[in-house]
């Protein structure tokens, strides 16, 4: 059974993330700063350093949760679908994945933005990851059945990082990018060459 203070650290950290969720959202997470987030949260600065190990480990945990709300996302992009074409699977995945980043631009980019070194990354952050990836899998090894388990994994993240790249560039309306209105064409197209 917890202990008093565990419950209130506990309650803490998820007043914590909460309002680290609402600034990430409206300013980004580089704008996320100690102060800001203590005055949200009703706590002291040094409140926050008790609860968690850094401003990093905060982002993770938000990151954690914007992760899990994408990987719903994904999936549900397939309910009705189960029988389409895995190319098709594949381009409503991607498509879902266009719509939770354009409609949560901040949270999504706090995903890839965060500084952490190979080591310091939690398997329970690893493993939100490859559960996103898990949902490309299973198409990407029907269409590619006699490619070993490795190729598989490889072809699953470049298949990634090609959507990836699009919607950034055409979301950042940066010059090499795809014209907004047109992404869901340029993913369709490309999904349907590599595949």
């Amino acid at each position: 059974m917890a202990s008093k203070a565990e419950i209130r650290k506990q309650e803490l950290r998820e007043k914590l993330v909460a309002a680290a969720e609402i600034r990430i959202r409206r300013d980004g997470a580089g704008a996320l700063r100690a102060r800001d987030l203590a005055t949200d949260a009703g706590c002291a600065v040094g409140a926050i350093y008790n609860a968690f190990d850094d401003m990093n480990a905060i982002v993770m945990a938000v990151n954690g949760q914007t992760f899990q709300a994408l990987g719903q996302a994904v999936r549900q992009s397939l309910n009705g679908a189960e029988a389409a074409a895995p190319t098709e699977r594949l381009i409503l995945m991607s498509n879902a994945y266009l719509g939770f980043a354009a409609e949560n631009t901040r949270l999504w980019r706090a995903l890839f933005d965060v500084q952490a070194e190979e080591t310091e990354v939690p398997d329970w952050y690893r493993a939100a990851l490859e559960d996103l990836f898990s949902n490309i899998a299973a198409p990407v090894a029907e269409i590619f059945p006699d490619k070993t388990p490795q190729d598989l994994v490889l072809m699953v993240r470049a298949l990634f990082s090609a959507v990836h790249g699009i919607v950034l560039l055409g979301l950042e309306n940066r010059i090499s990018g795809v014209p907004v209105d047109q992404i869901e064409r340029m993913i369709s197209e490309v999904l349907s060459r590599l595949t």
